[in-house]
């Protein structure tokens, strides 16, 4: 699970902060004003980790100019 803090209460103990993601492999989710602005993530050399969020996620559509859900408006039976 992800950590999240503000940025006032990272900017003291950042190194503290990074040590942490370092160590867990787990994200760090730094808010201001209680919105998302950055996500410290721990690196990673290996390719197949990163591609394997990718997987079996394309979509393929076989006719990509004909609009997409015709079949569900009402006003067009």
């Amino acid at each position: 699970m992800q950590q999240i803090v503000s940025k006032s209460q990272f900017k003291p103990q950042a190194l503290e902060y990074l040590r942490r993601v370092e160590k867990d492999k787990k994200p760090l989710i730094i808010t201001h004003l209680g919105k998302p602005v950055i996500k410290i993530i721990p690196f990673s050399e290996n390719v197949k980790d990163k591609l394997q969020a990718f997987r079996n996620t394309v979509v393929f559509f076989k006719q990509p100019t004909k609009p997409v859900g015709q079949d569900d408006w009402e006003a067009l039976k």
